[in-house]
């Protein structure tokens, strides 16, 4: 076949899109993969439509399947749906192609509900309803959006008011949508169950954690009430009388005056005195002087 006559800018963009795809494939450079993608969309300008007939249109459609390819690859997935509308603009004018890989990627990564929006108003769109791939589409957007988020009403109404569909597909499309609802309800039950049993378990824990806490508190108020009766009993006032004879010896009186001696013996012999006092037995007969 004779090559498309590529206008300037086309072909300015027809250029960038060959670099892009020799960057991610060849050379796997994703990054300037992407600049190259970008550079030719913004070559092509906002005012190119997303139909068939355009070359443009294909050139800006190409350059986007590359970028999104290029994102991926580098982990940015977060970023696809919206680099690829800063170049569309709406849901509604992206391209077939562009939407069914932005489907497969959130899907693949888990993350259906970023199209959900999305690919509901591209579905609304009376052109795109005309375009070849719609039913392609409208059955991804149900396998890998509407049914792993559980909109099973939904997708049962987007089938009934399909038009691309006859009969016997609805009715296939619908005995799919009442597999999932059911395979759906058998996960939440058995979610359900495994939570219950979880939580019966850890209340078993919790009530034997409980009862050695309790029987230790009990122990330890029994050996504090021990203990308390007796302190209660030690002569509480020799150990004061101890502590300000002490605080005498070492604060106010000097060690190394010749004069404090015999006095600092005295209350050396009383701090005696009142120590055995507090900390020899109950039993044992005060110490004489």
């Amino acid at each position: 076949s004779e090559p498309l006559a590529w206008a300037p800018v086309s072909a300015q963009a027809a250029s960038l899109l060959e670099e892009a795809a020799d960057l991610l494939v060849l050379h796997r450079d994703f990054a300037a993969a992407v600049e190259r993608c970008e550079a030719g969309c913004d070559s092509l300008g906002p005012g190119t439509g997303p139909g068939p007939e355009s070359s443009s249109a294909d050139v800006k459609c190409s350059l986007c399947v590359v970028g999104i390819q290029a994102l991926a690859e580098m982990n940015r997935w977060r970023e696809v749906l919206s680099w690829v509308l800063q170049y569309y603009q709406v849901p509604e004018h992206l391209p077939p192609k562009v939407l069914e890989l932005c489907i497969l990627l959130y899907s693949k990564v888990r993350e259906p509900q970023v199209m959900l929006e999305v690919g509901s108003s591209w579905l609304r769109d009376q052109t795109n309803k005309s375009l070849p791939e719609y039913g392609l589409l409208l059955e991804l957007y149900l396998s890998h959006v509407l049914l792993p988020l559980g909109r099973f009403e939904g997708a049962e109404e987007l089938v009934r008011s399909c038009d691309v569909f006859d009969s016997e597909q609805q009715l296939a499309f619908l005995g799919t949508i009442c597999e999932s609802r059911c395979h759906w309800t058998q996960q939440e039950e058995m979610h359900l169950a495994a939570e219950k049993q979880q939580d019966a378990a850890t209340e078993s824990v919790l009530g034997a954690l409980s009862q050695k806490l309790l029987t230790m508190l009990t122990l330890l108020r029994r050996a504090l009430r021990s203990m308390s009766s007796h302190f209660y009993l030690l002569p509480y006032k020799k150990m004061l009388l101890a502590t300000f004879l002490l605080y005498l010896v070492v604060v106010r009186l000097d060690p190394a005056s010749p004069t404090s001696l015999p006095f600092i013996y005295k209350l050396v012999q009383l701090f005696r005195q009142a120590w055995a006092a507090v900390f020899s037995p109950i039993h044992r007969p005060p110490i004489q002087g």
